[in-house]
């Protein structure tokens, strides 16, 4: 599985990925320009676009992605938001598999301040790898066998948060805002405890907060578990 970080971060989030065979698009929150730069101007190349959720950081270009032949697959909460429509947009709900090309993939609900946001499992057919792709949720209840890469979140560390309330460089309405919306370290190890990691080759940190995370304890932490390549951005 090819993984390219596209964007990562509150200004913006998009990831493409590939088997070899079909690409997908993970969010859309940047310009729909940036989204062409990444995707070597082949936009016709993809198979789809999976948003998570209706927050501009993941889902502005969703519209001029459906302009120019990109299929969008969101809930029905996430589109009714965004007032999207059209015969690009494919309207899913959680729990449900359904075909892009090579790939199935499966909606799963997360726990953030949006009106019905998803992560997604995604397998691919033609090389047997299994992606997890999950971010903006302060915990997943769902557990998964054979992934091989997992793309999540990793937004910060409670410890390092706390200090910024008491230094006075994070409001506490903000902490707990991030605290109900975001996943921290320690959750993520405990989430990664409870799947099945027998396969797992590589791990993608993403939408880390610049103040409240720390990348090089993060990175060192996950791969003492997991034995997997970490990668943070």
């Amino acid at each position: 599985m090819k993984i390219k970080m596209l964007a990562s971060g509150s200004t913006g989030n998009s990831y493409l990925i590939s088997d070899g065979y079909s690409s997908l698009l993970l969010d859309a929150g940047i310009p729909f320009k940036t989204i062409q730069r990444g995707c070597d101007f082949r936009l016709s190349d993809l198979a789809g676009c999976l948003i998570t959720h209706e927050h501009l950081d993941h889902s502005k270009a969703g519209k001029d992605l459906m302009k120019h032949s990109v299929n969008i697959y969101a809930s029905k909460g996430t589109t009714e938001k965004m007032g999207w429509h059209g015969h690009r947009l494919k309207t899913i709900s959680k729990m449900e598999t359904f075909e892009i090309d090579t790939f199935d993939v499966t909606a799963f609900d997360v726990e953030h301040d949006a009106t019905e946001p998803l992560g997604f499992l995604i397998y691919s057919k033609n090389t047997g790898e299994k992606l997890l792709y999950f971010t903006d949720t302060f915990y997943l209840k769902y557990m998964f066998n054979g992934l091989t890469h997992i793309l999540g979140e990793c937004n910060y560390d409670r410890q390092i948060l706390m200090e910024n309330v008491k230094n006075g460089e994070i409001e506490p309405y903000q902490a707990k805002r991030i605290m109900q919306s975001h996943m921290s370290i320690d959750t993520l190890l405990e989430m990664l405890k409870a799947n099945d990691l027998s396969q797992l080759r590589q791990i993608y940190l993403v939408h880390m907060s610049d103040r409240n995370g720390n990348a090089v304890s993060f990175k060192e932490r996950i791969q003492k578990l997991t034995g997997a390549e970490v990668y943070i951005y």
